[in-house]
């Protein structure tokens, strides 16, 4: 195929509003977003908090970072439905077309490391997977790889191929985790307490924490999905069914097994069950949907960034670095990439909501007042996420609520 054909199959609308004739209803996107929380990674994070805290206060935990993550990300898909614009384009609107090459590189980079993250845990998956199912071990440097490859190709074809995905497999992955649920509960009974020796303590305000940072770049980036919503009453119902409906459920499936089995591993839990080629689905699907989604929007924010350059050729090197990012080991940095992540991504969707709102949009090169404020606020979430203060006990939410502060003041003050 052309290189010509494969850009007029793959025109995401990167420097353009998306046209009426291409948008969905908001449910569509819904399924999207629950597709994103049935990930390995999700998994693993509410099973250690289940872990720590006990069913109840796990389940507590998720109901409001569900809600929380739903009232941000409303506000990020009713400004992209307002202006059809991809996250790229409304942040160059507060940073400026220079700024905004900054801060979209930095999302892109973000991107990549979620990336390396899912193909690390496709690749060990995959080799617990081949050895209880077919009795070999497979080389996990190969997986990644081969997974990149897969993910990458299915990028190339945009949100279409992405959504037609997320149709198939969230349904299928809600009634293996559901089989498990069931198995766990015959087999070993209903089990609330948590485990008197959790391989993770943590707080009640550190889980949520957790929860919401792991979910924070998904609520920035919104606007990469949300675009295609045909109204603000059907994104906001998008978001309703998404975060406060997925994160809860999700967190149920992950702790009744763990708290009834005493295993902290999802993989080796569905495959214990006997669901061997299932787990293998869960796997496939599950890490397929939501690194095809982390392509997508890296490829989106480089092509606004180099318009000369095909978004595809983007999506492909992206894919190879990732797969790079996950071989050399970025599952040992987990923890440090999380406290990262909630430190600099809430500031910037704080910055262009605001904007957004008021109307606001800057020519300059770089919007000096946005770029400060984005440095300011990452700056207070790091010394939170250091023990040195903090305004809520979640440095993701203190990240947002200074930026909101200092550049709503800033600019109600007419000085941006």
């Amino acid at each position: 195929m052309s290189s010509t054909a494969v850009e007029s199959k793959t025109e995401q609308f990167a420097n353009e509003p998306v046209p009426e004739s291409e948008t969905v209803d908001g449910w569509r996107v819904a399924l999207i977003l629950t597709g994103f929380a049935i990930s390995l990674p999700s998994f693993l994070s509410s099973a250690q908090i289940a872990s720590a805290l006990g069913l109840r206060d796990a389940f507590v935990v998720s109901l409001l970072a569900g809600a929380l993550l739903c009232a941000m990300g409303c506000l990020t898909a009713v400004v992209s439905v307002r202006t059809r614009l991809t996250t790229y384009l409304l942040v160059q609107r507060s940073f400026g077309r220079s700024g905004a090459a900054l801060v979209n590189i930095a999302i892109a980079l973000v991107h990549f490391g979620w990336f390396g993250v899912n193909a690390a845990f496709f690749g060990n998956a995959m080799v617990a997977g081949t050895q209880e199912v077919l009795g070999v071990t497979g080389p996990f440097p190969a997986f990644v790889v081969i997974g990149a490859l897969l993910m990458a190709i299915t990028t190339i074809y945009g949100f279409r191929a992405l959504d037609r995905l997320a149709l198939v497999a969230v349904p299928i992955l809600a009634l293996i985790l559901g089989a498990v649920v069931v198995m766990a509960v015959q087999q070993y009974g209903m089990v609330v307490a948590p485990d008197p020796t959790p391989p993770e303590p943590m707080s009640f305000g550190i889980a949520l924490s957790a929860l919401i940072g792991g979910n924070m770049l998904t609520v920035a980036a919104m606007p990469d999905l949300t675009r295609y919503i045909r109204s603000s009453r059907q994104s906001v119902l998008g978001m309703v069914l998404s975060f406060p409906v997925a994160i809860p459920l999700l967190t149920l499936a992950a702790a009744i097994p763990v708290l009834a089995t005493g295993e902290i591993d999802i993989m080796r839990l569905i495959i214990g069950f006997g669901l061997g080629v299932p787990a293998l689905l869960v796997l496939i699907l599950s890490t397929w949907t939501i690194n095809s989604a982390n392509l997508y929007s890296a490829s989106l924010s480089l092509t606004a960034t180099f318009p000369a350059v095909a978004q595809w050729k983007f999506t492909l090197v992206a894919g190879a670095l990732g797969a790079l990012i996950a071989v050399a080991g970025i599952l040992d940095a987990f923890v440090s990439f999380l406290l990262l992540l909630g430190a600099i991504i809430p500031p910037i969707a704080a910055i262009y909501v605001i904007d957004a709102f008021r109307s606001n949009s800057t020519q300059a090169p770089v919007h000096w007042p946005a770029v400060v404020t984005w440095a300011v606020s990452a700056g207070i979430a790091l010394l939170a996420n250091s023990g040195y203060f903090t305004l809520t006990t979640v440095p993701a939410l203190d990240a947002t609520l200074a930026a909101s502060l200092v550049y709503g003041v800033w600019s109600r003050a007419g000085r941006v």
